[in-house]
């Protein structure tokens, strides 16, 4: 019966899907004429309101989220990346603790909301081919979670997990935001099953995809730390959330 629904609410998803785009553009123009935090509320909605729009696909979120975790207060968020809904799922759990992205520089173009947010809203952008320009790009970034109370997201593993696999990190990005934001707590989040969403391109989303998020407690910066060991250790944090999620499943 759910096969069924793939198609019509992928199509009902993608129209509402669009007017989301078109219609938050505009008001990160007003927002941001406003201020950098002002359009930092903006783009927080915008998050929110994408999630909400997959749920006309049947999504089914199951968060388990640590109460050490603050409202309003800046980090360095670690996440495995099985996925695009990845970025507007952070945008929304991280709603108050306004997350800025280290993102490929081609998406900072002709995407309504998303591209316009990649330029003006603090985010980081990088070009793959050049790591002495992305390694500075993301160091300026840990200064500015430092500078401004915002948080920064990373994805170690450098693209999406297609398959929901868990990839090898590349640490030289992840280094280098740990050494440039040095007092701000990481939180490590495990994403499962968002893969699903994308397994065609979108096209047609399966109906009733039920994603899972585990965010862990915060890790307090101590100086002097290992910053090679605590990428490895976040890893295996996440190896093993998605390891004991499968096992419940």
């Amino acid at each position: 019966m759910t096969r069924l629904l793939d198609w019509p609410m992928t199509i009902v998803f993608a129209v509402v899907f669009g007017v989301i785009l078109l219609v938050f553009e505009p008001l990160q123009w007003i927002a941001k004429a406003l201020g950098k935090r002002p359009h930092d509320w903006i783009v927080a909605c915008l998050g929110t309101a994408l999630v909400e729009a997959f749920r006309i696909t049947g999504l089914r979120l199951a968060i388990e989220r640590s109460p050490h975790v603050r409202s309003h207060a800046s980090y360095l968020i670690v996440s495995n990346h099985q996925s695009m809904f990845d970025i507007a799922l952070l945008l929304h759990l991280f709603f108050t603790n306004f997350p800025k992205f280290v993102s490929k520089r081609e998406l900072a173009r002709r995407i309504p909301s998303v591209s316009y947010n990649l330029r003006h809203g603090g985010n980081c952008l990088i070009d793959r081919d050049d790591a002495e320009q992305a390694t500075e790009a993301i160091t300026e970034l840990g200064r500015r979670v430092e500078r401004r109370g915002v948080s920064a997201v990373i994805f170690p593993e450098g693209t999406r997990a297609r398959r929901g696999e868990l990839k090898t990190f590349k640490p030289r990005g992840t280094l280098a935001l740990l050494a440039s934001a040095p007092a701000t707590p990481i939180v490590p989040v495990t994403i499962e099953r968002s893969w699903r969403l994308m397994q065609r391109n979108f096209w047609p989303i399966p109906f009733g995809v039920r994603v899972r998020v585990r965010i862990d407690d915060p890790i307090a910066r101590t100086p002097g730390e290992d910053h090679r060991a605590l990428v490895a250790r976040i890893r295996d944090r996440i190896e093993a959330n998605l390891a004991a999620m499968r096992a419940e499943a």
